[in-house]
């Protein structure tokens, strides 16, 4: 009696994965996706600055503040010597000067490191726009061999 006994009703495993459930999820996913990404694009439309810039022509001389990569302010008044300065100390010269000035003639410039981070730029700008300057143009150097 050493006989193998067979079932007859041994059912045969199904190795099969139905994906049409993961389907159906995924193109929801894509639909939902595809709704919401234009809505999540909150930036800002900036026009940029053309490459072809042109030097502008000045009739007096202009106040010149510097920002070197550490953020140090350093300013320039009617070609004079180059001094540092603080934010509180270059506030209080820029507005005597704003007081002294037509708003409109008076010319300030400010020339960034291009190692410097950003925001001492900005900071800078900040400061001669609570001064009372309504005009601030940026310094660059134009590309070798695109003069």
């Amino acid at each position: 009696m050493s006989g193998t006994i067979r079932r007859p009703n041994k059912r045969k495993l199904k190795a099969d994965i139905n994906v049409v459930p993961y389907i159906d999820v995924m193109l929801v996913l894509l639909i939902i996706f595809m709704v919401t990404a234009p809505l999540l694009t909150l930036g800002v439309d900036v026009d940029l600055p053309k490459s072809n810039a042109k030097s502008t022509n000045t009739t007096s001389d202009p106040v010149v503040v510097q920002v070197d990569e550490r953020g140090n302010l350093f300013l320039t008044v009617r070609a004079g010597k180059k001094e540092a300065v603080t934010a509180e100390t270059l506030s209080t010269k820029v507005s005597a000067m704003v007081k002294q000035n037509d708003k409109d003639k008076l010319q300030v410039y400010i020339a960034g490191d291009g190692r410097a981070n950003y925001q001492p730029v900005m900071d800078a700008m900040n400061i001669l726009q609570k001064a009372g300057v309504e005009k601030v143009s940026l310094i660059s150097q134009p590309e070798k061999g695109k003069q």
